[in-house]
């Protein structure tokens, strides 16, 4: 029988009780489950910290000393207890390490998103489905009117200019994503990184993953070059750079909003669309599908008499 209590959500974030965890706490708690390393899913400082190889080296890269006290690391598939619920890590394909959260508990299966995608990725691990009761998705995009255009058709519009690029990114997951893409579909171009995105472009590479061909960022070089350049930089330089010259801005996100006043618009999403959405509900075949981070009232209005669908947040 699945148990509406299951998870329960919180302001601290979603609390199993039967395991005495949080799944992506936004503060320190005792046990924290881990999906990926994304700083509105993992906060550093929590006692216990359960999560992939990957998300534990990005999380103490970021927060050094304050990353937690106890890192629990498993690898995809290995189960784990924490009291009576049984739990393992399957790919999500959201970023290197993203783990969907597959919960057993009384012959009943939980399965737990965090961030997914189904597009292509060459820097990460691509999804695996795995059937489950219950289904917790994210609903960013949870929206019919939404659809991720294809990530290669976007990154070949770098080439319709010779002019510099000043690239904004999330300094993990999203940058590692363009460098490759762009070193493979953009081969004229030379990838300047910036050096705040370089420590998680070096744990990439340790973990195995060519990143293909990129340079860390110098302003001679810039200065001295002013066609077939792009500078790879984070959201608050790529902000602070409002008024940067000799440039053409763009800022790749999913969001529309974002796209306002770039010169040119790069739609390159990690998270899954409307269709992708659906198609994971296909595929996970699940009795329930609870719905956090973002609204899944379409997706409530789309299965309305067909399948029980719960809005958690």
């Amino acid at each position: 029988m699945i148990l509406e209590d299951f998870l329960v959500p919180t302001k601290i974030g979603l609390f199993c009780a039967y395991g005495g965890f949080y799944l992506d706490p936004k503060e320190i708690v005792k046990d924290a489950v881990i999906s990926h390393a994304h700083g509105d899913h993992a906060v550093g400082g929590n006692i216990n910290v359960y999560c992939t190889e990957a998300t534990s080296l990005f999380m103490k890269q970021r927060y050094k000393k304050f990353a937690g006290g106890e890192f629990h690391v498993y690898s995809f598939h290995q189960g784990f207890v924490l009291n009576e619920v049984r739990i393992s890590f399957v790919p999500a394909g959201h970023m290197l390490g993203s783990a969907l959260v597959l919960m057993e508990y009384q012959g009943i299966k939980y399965l737990y998103t965090g961030d997914y995608k189904l597009q292509p990725d060459d820097t990460c691990e691509p999804i695996e489905f795995v059937k489950a009761d219950v289904l917790i998705t994210e609903t960013t995009f949870a929206d019919p009117e939404t659809s991720h255009p294809d990530a290669v058709e976007e990154i070949l519009k770098l080439n319709s200019t010779q002019s510099n690029i000043m690239l904004g990114a999330y300094a993990l997951g999203k940058s590692q994503r363009l460098i490759r893409l762009i070193s493979d579909h953009c081969p004229e171009k030379r990838i300047l990184v910036h050096h705040s995105i370089l420590p998680f472009v070096k744990i990439y590479e340790s973990l195995g993953i060519d990143m293909g061909k990129y340079e860390v960022y110098d302003r001679k070089v810039m200065k001295a070059n002013l066609t077939g350049m792009i500078y790879l930089v984070p959201p608050l330089v790529y902000r602070s750079y409002i008024k940067a010259v000799n440039v053409i801005r763009v800022f790749a996100t999913g969001w529309k909003h974002l796209q306002n006043n770039n010169e040119l618009q790069l739609y390159i999403s990690d998270h899954v669309d409307w269709k992708d959405i659906i198609l994971t509900i296909e595929q996970v075949s699940p009795s329930q599908v609870w719905t956090t981070h973002g609204s899944g009232k379409q997706l409530k209005e789309h299965f309305q008499n067909i399948l029980d669908v719960k809005l958690l947040n």
